[in-house]
């Protein structure tokens, strides 16, 4: 699990690197602010993937006396931190581009090199965006979900640029600008809904796809009267459960042990890597710590 994980995150970084490069070489040459966007966008796509990459070797390390839920939460702060680079890239995007517009200053030149670079962003982010997305729902992992957002936000950034470069061939420069204007506001888009999930994360919000998922698994056992202090934690690819249920009373105590992992094996079957502690107690406590709250 590890080596996939970590070979799919380095061949990103390799990825990045090229992209990168390629196109502040040809950014600058041709002086289009679309593909110099596009090269800051990948710049800092190259510094997430780097970040993703150490996210992923750290985030598996098993739980040790410092960190007892593990290392997972490394890939929720992973992610923020990558939001928090797209943040910039879209401010200096609209400044630049806003700039170049009011000054009436967007003229560029358009070379078959400004095709070539943008057409082999678009399919290289492509196959990143999938190979990424692929190991992480297969892993659970938030920090290469990430990343492959990145990776999907440059195929329609690209696709953007690409459309102003062909505007711009037929002498209608201010659509480089106006291209480099709609890329900030994809990624800004992005940046929300990645910013947003990572709080989340960090916060200890809990999914409700997941807590509907461990609410029914629990409901799925019949010998189960009653349960509560449900509570739901996620660090990384790892959810931590913790919930009380209530037996039938007269239970023995290896039938009410076969019930909670009854419950365990239903809660691993729907939730991805699921740490799960039950604590088990007969439902007639129910009415006696009810007579103690009231009196």
């Amino acid at each position: 699990m590890v080596q996939e994980k970590n070979r799919v995150a380095f061949i990103s970084v390799l990825a990045a690197i090229f992209l990168t490069g390629f196109k502040l070489i040809v950014g600058l040459v041709t002086g289009s602010l679309g593909i110099l966007s596009e090269a800051l966008h990948s710049g800092l796509d190259l510094v997430a993937a780097v970040i993703t990459l150490f996210a992923v070797r750290v985030s598996d390390k098993p739980a040790d006396k410092e960190h007892h839920y593990g290392h997972g939460k490394v890939e929720n702060l992973s992610a923020l931190i990558e939001t928090l680079l797209l943040f910039v890239t879209c401010f200096w995007i609209i400044y630049e581009a806003m700039h170049r517009l009011i000054l009436g200053k967007t003229e560029i030149e358009v070379t078959a090199w400004s095709y070539v670079v943008i057409v082999t962003s678009i399919i290289i982010d492509l196959s990143r965006s999938r190979a990424l997305s692929r190991v992480a729902k297969k892993y659970n992992s938030q920090a290469l979900e990430a990343d492959a957002l990145h990776f999907s936000t440059d195929i329609w950034s690209s696709t953007v640029v690409l459309l102003g470069l062909i505007c711009a061939n037929f002498g209608f420069f201010f659509a480089d600008s106006i291209a480099a204007l709609v890329v900030a506001m994809i990624v800004i888009y992005v940046c929300y809904k990645l910013g947003k999930r990572s709080i989340d994360m960090l916060l200890d919000r809990v999914s409700p796809d997941i807590q509907i998922k461990v609410e029914n698994s629990i409901k799925n056992i019949k010998e189960i009267t009653h349960y509560h202090d449900l509570k739901i934690r996620s660090a990384g690819a790892d959810t931590f459960i913790e919930v009380c249920i209530h037996v039938k009373p007269g239970l023995s105590i290896d039938e009410a042990h076969d019930i909670s992992h009854q419950v365990d094996d239903e809660i691993m079957k729907n939730v991805n890597r699921a740490h799960v502690h039950i604590h088990t107690e007969p439902e007639n406590e129910i009415e006696v710590s009810k007579l103690i709250t009231n009196n």
